[in-house]
């Protein structure tokens, strides 16, 4: 690997470029960027000759005195022969000069010595002329392309990623999300093309000298953050949207795309008005722009009034994208516009609270979205999709806080977790709704109104939202928001309540301890407590809507759990159930009677009095602590027996993420015919009540319904039950036989991806190939990924090597921001498994240059391999892969200790559970 990731050129002004004496991986605080006047020049036009060059001047003001500047600056050819540096303010404005220069390439520093002393309080500008190649390396500034199906060309466009730390790959400059500043940002480019950017146009004109370029200046942007800066050149059409408030919004994409972008361009302007409303501030841009980018590595980014999208999240066809598709555009989009005040309006300091961005805009999407769409249940359906991610991820002893330090710049990649998304965005609904709408709101429009361009802490936002709380009376005097969500935040993990009731004193004991899936590592020891606000209800009562604590469980002084006895407790037939509509992130374990209980309630026709959520929380409850025998899997299939009856979404989720995890191990051993049997069992009424995979595009069914549908439909044709393998192959002869299989297609658009995966499963090699050619021919994004994951499910060897080797291809068809997905595919396909196992092993070194510089990408090929491994010698043999492949795996250490901690957990279940459960499977078919 090529260590020098930071070039200069000295042309003759005697400077010399020693080795760094500054060695700590943030920037030295003497010197506060004031303003950026970035200008750019970019060559699309010559495929041969892809390239920018820049200027930019940095109003500096000195904070402390000091001879060094220090800046970022990554892969940048710096012109040293038109460096000046000139003092601007006070009485003394002379001219300054730079003697020497430092480069430190393990933190990407480029520092200048200055012949004098900057003096703080004074002001500095700072001139620097760089250049460099533009490459399609997903990051910084980089290339984009799509093929222009008219001409059968491929055009050329440039874009911007730049979080979290690649600002410094463009331009030098303070690349810490704690250094704002305004910008100025001038783009030029060949008149073919047009530069958009973080703010409105404020004037073109001619190049100097350059015929047929224009220069593009974008009026001065509002103070923000490095990582939020953007600018793209190219070719692209728009579609405006009309905001009551006059704030320009307009949605872009390649121009034989444009026809997509009807939907993002209709729902952007409601959900921006709403967070206006939501936060009481008003939008504080002129202008919005989002556009759809062919290649880019992240599902979206925040860029303050330049929010880029992969294609997949932005456009939606009617033709061709399904109902979740939509929904997920939709949550894209929401996700991305909440930013705009939690991110870009305030941001944090430094990377350790990335979650009070990220965790925020995930929350307050589900939020938007509910507004604009209540008929999709969007609140009910994120939290509890939410909360099913991180009882697996956060009950891994290597999982990590939520506010996690940072100590190195290439840690911040790892923090994009569902830890600070999916937990984030769940200990925020818990405070929101133990502390009601109105404290919430008026706390955090306190906290925006308070930091506004400015930088904060997570202690910041909970001082804002106590004063709330308390002037309204939420939360008692005594109760301090820092210390209950100090609980949740600053500590690794979740607890388990323990319940148990005393049937006669009508009380129950709680206690709780932190739930871990490595049944090796004694829970009790490690001592950690939440505070955690207790909402219940019992069978009397049934009273789910009341998600407000009724009592706290409280920590000590010195961190311990306290004690806590609930009264007034029913008598001994009658179910209690704890945290109403999951309003919390805990799991809950009853004693056997409640359980019973619980049990038979369900396997009852009044199992619709527990409400939809805690039915969903029960299932996922009882299965993981039979996974960690704290309950045993006779109960625990007793109750998933009642899914015969159930006809609503969430609990049929939960219950089928354990099963599917289930499945994996039990199609390995000779008892496969027992699950298989249960599963037929379990699905068969849902599946005939729903019509199979038929009529599926009815406009009047519910949108749960829908998606229902196609979930129970999709393990259906898996577990080759009813009718549903046959129904799919017919569906998909029928489209092989007519004319035009791109422009007509007969399979109903809510269940493609069952039929695709299903034909391409059962099918043959003709199969494949006409698939493979739909996806070729494609010209919508979300339809290709279909595709794409259908590919993978072919049972022939040969053909899965082939579809291996064609996802590593950097000239191949496939893109480089979808190998990780499609590998994930094949590896979870039981025949591909054992061949994306042995491909990685084989090609590591490959495959990580085939990512480079984002090798963190790698981390995503894991997941699939881990969680199909349950044997000894397997977890062994991948032990020692690891081991071997330190260097492919460099700054991936989360990632590997989560993976072969997830297969140790698989190990020791399959050591522990599996005869037990075999006997209850038997039991309750």
């Amino acid at each position: 690997m090529n260590r020098l990731l930071l070039f200069v050129v000295a042309l003759g002004l005697g400077l010399t470029s020693v080795g760094s004496s500054y060695d700590y991986f943030r920037l030295p605080t003497a010197l506060r960027p004031q303003k950026y006047d970035l200008r750019i020049l970019t060559h699309l036009e010559n495929p041969d000759d892809l390239r920018f060059s820049g200027h930019v001047k940095i109003v500096i003001e000195a904070q402390q005195n000091t001879k060094n500047i220090t800046l970022h600056s990554k892969k940048l050819t710096i012109n040293e022969t038109q460096i000046t540096l000139r003092q601007i303010s006070g009485d003394r404005k002379s001219n300054n000069c730079v003697n020497s220069t430092e480069l430190n390439t393990t933190h990407d520093f480029y520092i200048l010595s200055t012949c004098e002393e900057l003096l703080a309080g004074q002001v500095y500008e700072l001139d620097l002329t760089f250049s460099a190649k533009l490459t399609d390396q997903l990051e910084g500034y980089y290339l984009s392309s799509y093929v222009n199906p008219l001409a059968n060309e491929t055009r050329w466009i440039s874009i911007t990623h730049f979080e979290p730390a690649s600002a410094r790959l463009a331009f030098p400059c303070f690349d810490e999300p704690g250094y704002k500043a305004p910008f100025v940002i001038t783009l030029g480019y060949h008149k073919m093309f047009t530069g958009i950017s973080n703010t409105p146009a404020k004037e073109t004109k001619p190049h100097e000298y350059l015929a047929d370029y224009v220069w593009t200046e974008f009026q001065e942007s509002l103070p923000m953050s490095t990582y939020l800066v953007a600018f793209s050149v190219n070719d692209f059409s728009h579609k405006p949207s009309t905001l009551q408030n006059s704030t320009l919004f307009r949605t872009w994409a390649r121009p034989n795309a444009i026809d997509q972008c009807d939907y993002a361009a209709e729902f952007g302007p409601k959900v921006l008005k709403y967070y206006e409303q939501l936060f009481g501030i008003r939008f504080p841009l002129l202008k919005v722009d989002q556009i759809a980018v062919p290649d880019f590595i992240a599902s979206a980014m925040e860029n303050w009034g330049l929010v880029v999208y992969t294609e997949s999240a932005l456009l939606y066809s009617a033709n061709y994208s399904a109902l979740e598709d939509k929904q997920e555009i939709a949550n894209v989009v929401a996700h991305e516009l909440a930013h705009q005040w939690f991110g870009n309006l305030v941001t944090m300091k430094w990377w350790t609270d990335l979650w009070l961005n990220e965790g925020f805009a995930t929350y307050v999407a589900s939020l938007g979205v509910e507004s604009i769409y209540p008929e999709w249940r969007s609140i009910e359906k994120d939290s509890h999709s939410n909360l099913l991610t991180i009882f697996r991820k956060d009950s891994l002893y290597s999982s990590h806080p939520i506010s996690r330090p940072i100590e190195m710049v290439s840690q911040i990649s790892e923090s994009f977790d569902e830890i600070s998304y999916e937990k984030g965005s769940s200990v925020l609904r818990m405070m929101h709704l133990f502390l009601g709408d109105d404290s919430f709101r008026s706390g955090l429009k306190s906290y925006l109104e308070m930091y506004a361009y400015k930088n904060a802490e997570q202690d910041n936002l909970w001082e804002s939202l106590t004063q709330a709380a308390h002037k309204n009376n939420a939360l008692p005097k005594n109760y301090d928001i820092k210390i209950i969500m100090d609980s949740w935040t600053l500590q690794t993990g979740y607890p388990v309540i323990n319940v148990t009731r005393d049937y006669e004193a009508k009380t129950a004991k709680l206690s709780q301890k932190r739930y871990l899936l490595n049944t090796n590592i004694s829970r009790a020891d490690l001592g950690e407590c939440w505070w955690v606000p207790l909402s219940y209800t019992n069978q009397a009562e049934k009273d789910f809507n009341n998600t407000s604590p009724k009592a706290w469980m409280e920590c000590g002084d010195n961190g311990e759990s306290l004690p806590k006895t609930i009264h007034g407790l029913p008598g001994p037939d009658q179910w209690v159930i704890f945290n109403n509509q999951l309003s919390s992130p805990y799991k809950v374990n009853y004693d056997a009677q409640n359980w019973k209980l619980l049990i038979q309630t369900l396997n009852s026709e009044e199992f619709q009095t527990i409400h939809v959520v805690n039915r969903a929380q029960l299932l996922d409850d009882v299965m993981f602590f039979a996974w960690t025998g704290d309950q045993n899997y006779h109960v625990a299939l007793q109750m998933m027996n009642y899914l015969q009856r159930e006809r609503e979404l969430l609990p049929w989720r939960s219950a089928l993420e354990h099963l599917q995890i289930l499945s994996v191990i039990y199609r390995q051993t000779s008892n496969f015919k027992f699950f298989k049997t249960l599963i037929a069992k379990l699905i068969t009424p849902v599946y005939e009540q729903l019509r199979g995979i038929n009529n599926t595009d009815c406009q009047n069914q519910k949108q749960d319904d829908i998606l229902l549908k196609t979930t129970v439909a999709n393990w259906a044709c898996w577990f080759e039950v009813s009718d549903c393998v046959p129904q799919a192959l017919a569906y998909f002869r029928n489209w092989r036989s007519v004319a035009n299989p791109d422009e007509d297609n007969p399979v109903p658009l809510g269940v493609r991806s069952i039929v695709y995966s299903t034909s391409i499963e059962h099918g043959s090699d003709e199969d494949w190939e006409f698939l493979w050619a739909r996806y070729l021919k494609s010209n919508v994004a979300a339809e290709k990924q279909t595709i794409m994951d259908a590919l993978a499910c072919s049972q022939e060897v040969w053909v899965l090597q082939r579809y291996l080797e064609k996802i590593f291809d950097s000239k191949g068809d496939i893109r480089k921001q979808d190998s990780a997905s499609v590998f994930q595919s094949i590896a979870s396909n039981p025949v591909g498994f054992l061949l994306a196992k042995k491909y990685l092993m084989d090609n590591v070194d490959f495959i990580s240059k085939f990512y480079h510089p984002q090798v963190e990408t790698m981390s995503e090929l894991l997941p699939p391999l881990s969680d199909q491994v349950f044997s000894r010698k397997d977890y062994n043999e991948f032990k020692s892969f690891i081991a071997n492949s330190q260097e492919q795996f460099k700054n991936m250490d989360q990632a590997i200790h989560q993976n072969l901690e997830i297969m140790l957990t698989n190990v020791q279940w399959k050591e522990r559970n599996y005869d037990q459960f075999t006997s209850a499977l038997q039991q309750v078919l």
